[in-house]
């Protein structure tokens, strides 16, 4: 099983670790896409700081974070897993989970980024900022630049089993499974239901979104569950207490859409 999620926009503070070395990372193949993102985030903030806020998206109050994106080649690192953090990473405590658990988080997780393009959680790396949806002046969008390397790279490390796709729709654009890989993919969505006026209503909320997505990988990790395909999946959040509803593709070779339904946390 391969589990796509999203990073966090804010991150852990500067860790203790060793400065990046961008040929520890995970799925080597992709250092040359690596590191001409870091020298083209490096070089612009080391130079304007108010065109490198703009390319950023940084309000006044983040300006320190051009700073420490240009100190990145220098700056201590710690495991991707500690550098995350939000509602989403929150709910998955990877720090609690046991060796078991947290073996298989380190062997299925996928983290995508603007940055990296995509780590492992036990992969080093330096706190940064810098969104999937950032356009650098001399490569453009990143959700763009991605997609070629990911698409020479993803589908061997998918494999032959499930893809849980939990990404959110900028991280989603730097790869999407086709053929073979996508029929094993399940997209998840997460749907609040409420009663208003003696009527369901049904609706995406970003905390319930996030934090359900984090317990459900928890849960799975915690169960030492790893279905086969999409169909195994429905049926291993029935029995880890989950409303789902899926939806079938109409085709083969594209992906399972899945709802979770949840009234609280």
């Amino acid at each position: 099983m391969l589990v796509l999620l999203p990073p966090s926009e804010g991150k852990a503070a500067e860790g203790s670790g060793a400065p990046l070395s961008l040929g520890t990372l995970s799925l080597p193949e992709l250092g040359g896409a690596r590191a001409r993102v870091l020298d083209e985030l490096v070089s612009l903030c080391a130079g304007d700081e108010d065109k490198a806020a703009e390319v950023l998206g940084l309000s006044r109050g983040l300006r320190g974070e051009v700073a420490k994106n240009a100190a990145l080649r220098t700056a201590a690192t710690r495991p991707a897993g500690e550098i995350y953090t939000g509602v989403l990473y929150d709910a998955l405590g990877l720090a609690t989970l046991d060796p078991a658990a947290r073996r298989r988080a380190e062997r299925s997780l996928l983290v995508f980024s603007g940055l990296w393009g995509a780590v492992r959680i036990g992969d080093a790396i330096p706190s940064y900022r810098c969104s999937m949806g950032v356009k650098l002046p001399g490569l453009g969008a990143l959700g763009a630049y991605w997609r070629t390397p990911m698409a020479e790279v993803l589908p061997q490390a998918a494999g032959e089993g499930l893809v849980l796709d939990l990404r959110s729709a900028a991280y989603a654009t730097a790869w999407r499974p086709k053929g073979a890989p996508a029929g094993r993919t399940a997209s998840v969505r997460v749907l609040q239901s409420r009663i208003v006026d003696g009527a369901e209503k049904r609706s995406v909320v970003s905390h319930f979104n996030k934090a359900t997505k984090g317990r459900l990988v928890r849960d799975l990790l915690t169960a030492g569950t790893e279905p086969a395909d999409p169909a195994e999946l429905v049926e291993a959040l029935h029995e880890l207490g989950y409303t789902v509803e899926a939806s079938a593709p109409a085709k083969a070779g594209t992906a399972w859409s899945l709802d979770v339904v949840v009234t609280e946390l």
